[in-house]
């Protein structure tokens, strides 16, 4: 039940915070998104709709078509986050205000509240809907990455609304989305950036021992055999923060300087306990 109303909690602000990104930053100072609200966004400037209804119109459609992509769960938690946010959306029209001309301020803003937004309603556990649902519709019928079918339908959407807002805006919406994209990572991936790092060496004990006593890090011995030399080695293995692997790369250079050491960029750590310094 906590879990729950933890998730229903995070539904409900990341709807209202992307709900602020799109009336209060985006529409005053005629800027558009990208996906299915950047439709919603230019229907509104040219015929006036509203953005609520539209939202919700598009992304329900869109949910009845792709459904069986989603968990029972997850469905659950996109129909709330379709709701509150065709809600928030109706609501908030007409609450903001032209920044005085200044639209890389507004394309900021607007990216950081959306990105927020939807950053939220991702962790948890929904979607914003309507380009989530496209894209993985693409990946099934014509194999395209759901990466690559997202990051496609936002710039054809964007390139379109250029034809309604200006080249300039487009570019300034651009930004904005490139923003809310950023927001978006670092809310489901962190702001700490983890890295995973294998070492071999001949003095593999000794660097072990000092991982161990002096940055407080737990090591992993993996056994392996050279492919060149058939001789047996340990190799060890640890997930650390960026900021530490200078740290950790002076203590091996004081013990073996002629260590191998190979290093690659962790996208989640799941593990309980875990806590990244």
């Amino acid at each position: 039940m906590k879990s729950t109303f933890k998730d229903l909690t995070l539904l409900v602000i990341g709807a209202f915070v992307f709900a602020i990104g799109v009336n209060y930053f985006a529409i005053p100072n005629r800027l558009s998104e990208g996906g299915i609200i950047g439709i919603t966004i230019v229907t509104y400037y040219l015929f006036g709709w509203s953005p609520g209804l539209i939202n919700f119109i598009l992304n329900t459609s869109l949910l009845a078509i792709g459904y069986k992509f989603f968990t029972k769960r997850m469905t659950i938690y996109t129909i709330l986050s379709i709701l509150l946010s065709s809600l928030f959306l109706h609501i908030t029209i007409g609450w903001g205000e032209n920044l005085n001309g200044d639209s890389l301020l507004a394309a900021l803003f607007a990216g950081l509240s959306v990105g927020l937004g939807i950053g939220l309603i991702f962790k948890a556990g929904g979607t914003s809907g309507g380009s989530t649902i496209l894209a993985r519709l693409l990946n099934q019928f014509l194999g395209w990455s759901v990466g690559n079918a997202m990051l496609i339908i936002d710039i054809t959407v964007i390139v379109a609304s250029s034809f309604v807002i200006g080249k300039e805006r487009a570019m300034y919406t651009l930004v904005a989305v490139y923003v809310g994209a950023k927001i978006i990572d670092a809310i489901i991936e962190g702001t700490e950036e983890r890295t995973a790092v294998m070492i071999i060496s001949d003095s593999h004990e000794e660097i072990l021992q000092t991982i161990t006593n002096r940055m407080s890090r737990g090591v992993t011995v993996l056994e392996a055999k050279g492919g060149y030399t058939n001789t047996n080695k340990n190799v060890l293995y640890i997930v650390i923060n960026k900021r530490e692997i200078i740290q950790l790369k002076k203590f091996i250079e004081e013990i073996d300087p002629t260590t191998y050491i190979t290093t690659h960029r962790v996208q989640e750590v799941f593990r309980q306990g875990y806590r990244g310094k």
